[in-house]
């Protein structure tokens, strides 16, 4: 398992579209989850012990940024022939138990990972009501690791700040995670 950073934030970065099918059956724009105040788009999975080590804080957080005018997607873009375990299927388990508030959506094309240069799971890009990037940073300090009580919560926060300001902190700390699984090119 390779551990990557993304990128620092390219603030004002304007979001491309997509239409993907979700495990609820639906097919999903960008423009069906637009929020009022901010939008986060994140590319997450099911195997990967960094996006395991957060479901349970990140379905909790994104309810709260709901209630803010904050809406939520998760996209999963990993290779699912060599990766089995981010198959639909098992997408639908896990948005079940978990309890997923959020359409989760499948890139069985990876076209969407590669329009956001997506790097990791978990990958995050928050986006101002201009649909302008404001926050590409970590979900917070604890990675895999069981957090402090005392952990700050960064992605929670940055997107707050967002939809009160439309900007997003100036200092933010990369993401780490899983390598996205690319499709192998034959």
């Amino acid at each position: 398992m390779a551990s990557l950073n993304p990128p620092v934030c390219d603030f004002g970065w304007k979001a491309p579209g997509f239409k993907l099918p979700g495990v609820d059956g639906k097919t999903w724009t960008l423009a069906d989850i637009r929020g009022s105040k901010a939008t986060l788009v994140m590319f997450i999975c099911n195997h990967c012990p960094y996006v395991k080590a957060i479901r349970t804080r990140l379905t909790h957080d994104v309810r709260e940024l709901k209630a803010l005018g904050i809406n939520t997607i998760a996209i999963q873009s990993n290779d699912v022939i060599n990766y089995p375990d981010d198959c639909f299927e098992r997408m639908k388990e896990v948005s079940a138990e978990f309890n997923f508030s959020f359409p989760y959506v499948l890139d069985e094309t990876q076209e969407v990972a590669r329009a956001y240069d997506a790097v990791c799971t978990p990958d995050f890009f928050g986006f101002n009501a201009n649909m302008e990037l404001q926050y590409r940073g970590r979900f917070d300090a604890a990675g895999r690791n069981e957090p402090p009580a005392d952990n700050p919560r960064e992605l929670f926060n940055a997107m707050k700040l967002i939809a009160e300001t439309g900007q997003g902190p100036r200092q933010q700390v990369s993401s780490i995670g899983c390598s996205i699984k690319w499709k192998s090119e034959a």
